[in-house]
C-alpha cells in the first residue's frame, strides 16, 4: 500500500453568515475566494425557504495549498462547531494582527500569550462561532525539551 496524500479540506457550516465570514477570512487569512454560489442560482434553488435564496449553497476560500470550503446549510440543519479549533502558525508579527482580526465581535477563550511551546498563542471563537486557534512558535519552540520521567512526558524550557 502506498503512502496517502494527506490534504484536508476544512468544511465549515453557518448559519445564513457564510458569505460575510468567508470575505472576513480571504481578508484577515490573505487569501482568494475562488467560487461562491447562491442557493438561487444553483440546481437546488427551489429547496430553500423564502428568504433564504441569497445564502450561500457553496463557497471555496483558498489561503497558501489549503482550501476552506463552506455554506448555508437549510434553516434547521446547521449546528454550531464543537470539539475542535482551525489552528493557525503565523509568524510571530502576524499572530496579533489575526488574532485581533478573528476576535472582533467574538470570544476571547484564552488570551494571546507567551506559553511554553510559543512565543505567542490564544484561543477565540469569530464572530461567525468558528473556534481559531493561534499558535507562533518564534524562537521559544527551539529551547523546549521534552524529558521522559516515569513513563510521562514533561516539556521544559532550557
Amino acid at each position: 500500500m502506498s503512502l496517502m496524500t494527506f490534504e484536508p479540506c476544512i468544511n465549515l457550516s453557518f448559519d445564513g453568515q457564510c458569505e460575510a465570514a468567508f470575505k472576513l477570512n480571504e481578508r484577515c487569512l490573505n487569501g482568494k475566494i475562488t467560487f461562491m454560489l447562491a442557493w438561487r442560482d444553483s440546481p437546488m434553488a427551489g429547496d430553500v425557504p423564502p428568504g433564504w435564496s441569497s445564502k450561500i449553497v457553496h463557497a471555496t476560500l483558498v489561503v497558501g495549498n489549503t482550501r476552506l470550503q463552506g455554506s448555508d446549510p437549510v434553516p434547521g440543519s446547521h449546528e454550531s462547531p464543537r470539539g475542535f479549533d482551525i489552528t493557525l502558525n503565523p509568524s510571530e508579527g502576524d499572530a496579533e494582527r489575526l488574532f485581533n482580526e478573528l476576535a472582533a465581535g467574538g470570544t476571547v477563550r484564552m488570551l494571546l500569550q507567551e506559553t511554553f511551546w510559543a512565543v505567542r498563542f490564544g484561543l477565540l471563537t469569530d464572530r461567525f462561532g468558528i473556534p481559531w486557534a493561534i499558535n507562533s512558535h518564534g524562537e521559544t519552540a527551539k529551547h523546549v525539551v521534552i524529558d521522559r520521567q516515569e513513563g510521562s512526558l514533561y516539556a521544559t524550557r532550557r
